[in-house]
């Protein structure tokens, strides 16, 4: 039995502010690994910039190599068309039926929750993880735990402290000037970017 912490996107680059969040919620919930799923066409963000699923699944490859109790998975990826949770975590259970999935996300994806679809499947089978943005809206993401999702059957850890924010699209912005963003990516995620010339404008 695996406690497994999950963090989907489309990684359009994967940057440090994931590899943060997981290492952030391994720690806090004693989870054995963190799985990074890329999506294939996410349902609410179609993007022209969204580089290929190959070119995602590579740099987030490169970006966990070197990291203890990272995995990235192509699960999403290999259904193809647009990815629910639902149907991810429904997949998940039947795979791996003794393992505990915890679903990681951010504040804004949270207050969502009762509005995905099929959000009953989601609470039945994960544990949802919740990053605030800050400690002032600790108490808003606890009332819509209390008030809305609890109600419908989810269970829900809400993390205390909020985690580095890191804007894809300003990695992507300035991917042309390395020392804006070198703090932002890992060098070698950097490095297979300007290789496959991507995000160029």
């Amino acid at each position: 039995m695996s406690k497994i912490g999950i963090i989907g996107g489309t990684f359009n680059p994967i940057h440090i502010g994931h590899i943060l969040l997981g290492e952030y919620c391994k720690n806090e919930l004693g989870l054995d690994k963190i799985i990074l799923m890329p999506t294939y066409t996410p349902p609410h963000k179609e993007s022209s910039e969204l580089v290929s699923e190959e070119h995602r699944m590579n740099m987030c490859e490169i970006a966990v190599e070197n990291l203890t109790g990272f995995e990235v998975s192509d699960i999403e990826i290999k259904r193809r068309g647009k990815s629910y949770t639902y149907q991810t975590l429904t997949l998940l259970k039947k795979l791996y039926p003794l393992d505990t999935f915890y679903l990681i996300m951010g504040a804004d994806m949270f207050l969502t929750l009762d509005r995905w679809k099929n959000p009953d499947i989601i609470f039945e089978n994960s544990i949802i993880v919740c990053i605030p943005r800050d400690k002032a809206d600790y108490e808003e993401l606890n009332n819509y735990y209390n008030s809305v999702i609890k109600k419908l059957g989810a269970q829900a850890v809400i993390l205390s402290e909020s985690v580095m924010q890191v804007s894809s699209t300003y990695i992507r912005d300035n991917i042309e000037n390395y020392p804006l963003i070198k703090s932002l990516i890992d060098r070698n995620v950097y490095y297979y970017i300007t290789k496959n010339n991507l995000y160029r404008k």
